[in-house]
C-alpha cells in the first residue's frame, strides 16, 4: 500500500519505519512545521495515496477530514482534542460516503485498558464506598491536556459508573462533588504515555495501569487500522477496528 502520512512529528516517524517493516510505501509526508516533509499542506501534495494516517494538530482536523472525503482516501486520524469537531467531521464523511476511521488511542494495550475500565465500573457499582479518579502522565512536548486516552478512559467509566456523572480536570477552587470524576494531568520529560484509573477506599485502593513504553504500539495500531480500512466505509472509530480484529471481520 502507499500511505500518506499526516503529521511528521515524532509519531509520523514512528509509523513510517512502522510502515516499512511491513513493507509499505509512503506516499508522501504532510507537515507545515516539519522542514523534511514532502509538502506543508494536502492541498500542494501532488501525489496519490491508497490511505492516509494522521497524527496532526486538533485545528486541522475539520479541513483534513473534507480533502480525504472529497478525494475518496480512507483516513485513519489519531489526531486528538477535537471532541468539539466531531459532529461536524462526522456529517462531513457521511455525506460524502467516506471512509474515516478516529480514535484517541490505536495501542493494542490501551484498548484492553478500556475494556478494563469498563468493567471495572461496572462492577464498583455495588460498592459505594470506592471513589473514582483518574491520573494521566506524558512528555513535556504533549499538546493536549487531559490526553485523548485518558478523556476516552474517563468517557468508559462514565457510561457504566452510576454515580459519577461528570469530568472535571481543572478544579474550580472548592472540594470535589461527590458526582465528578476528576482527571489529573502531569507533564514533563519524555514518558510516551501512563494512565491510572483507581477505586479508593477508606480501607483500601485498587488501581488499573496503562503504561506506554514506546510509540510503537501506537504506530502499530493505526498502520493495521489502514490495512484493515479500505473497503469499509462511514465514520468509524476504533472500536469498530478492534472489535473486527477481535471476530475476524
Amino acid at each position: 500500500m502507499k500511505i500518506l502520512i499526516v503529521g511528521y512529528g515524532r509519531m509520523g516517524r514512528e509509523v513510517e519505519r512502522i510502515l516499512a517493516e511491513r513493507g509499505h510505501e509512503v506516499a508522501g509526508r504532510i507537515d507545515p512545521r516539519a522542514p523534511e516533509s514532502d509538502s506543508p499542506d494536502l492541498d500542494s501534495f501532488p501525489g496519490t495515496a491508497d490511505a492516509v494516517i494522521e497524527f496532526a494538530t486538533a485545528d486541522a482536523v475539520v479541513g483534513n477530514a473534507q480533502f480525504y472525503t472529497r478525494h475518496g482516501v480512507p483516513a485513519v486520524v489519531g489526531t486528538t482534542g477535537w471532541e468539539a469537531d466531531r459532529e461536524q467531521v462526522q456529517k462531513i464523511v457521511t455525506d460524502g460516503h467516506g471512509s474515516y476511521l478516529w480514535g484517541a488511542n490505536f495501542s493494542v494495550g490501551a484498548n484492553l485498558f478500556f475494556a478494563m475500565v469498563h468493567e471495572a465500573g461496572r462492577i464498583m457499582n455495588a460498592f459505594d464506598s470506592y471513589d473514582a479518579m483518574l491520573c494521566e502522565t506524558h512528555h513535556r512536548g504533549k499538546a493536549d491536556s487531559p490526553s485523548g486516552t485518558a478523556l476516552e478512559a474517563a468517557k468508559r467509566l462514565l457510561a457504566v459508573l452510576e454515580r459519577k456523572q461528570s469530568i472535571v480536570h481543572d478544579l474550580p477552587g472548592r472540594p470535589l462533588q461527590d458526582d465528578e470524576l476528576h482527571i489529573a494531568s502531569l507533564r514533563g520529560g519524555s514518558v510516551p504515555g501512563t494512565h491510572t484509573v483507581s477505586f479508593d477506599s477508606p480501607f483500601d485502593s485498587i488501581s488499573v495501569t496503562h503504561t506506554a513504553r514506546t510509540r510503537s504500539g501506537f504506530a502499530l495500531g493505526s498502520v493495521l487500522a489502514a490495512e484493515w480500512l479500505p473497503g469499509n466505509r462511514g465514520f468509524l472509530s476504533v472500536d469498530d477496528f478492534f472489535t473486527a480484529m477481535q471476530t475476524g471481520a
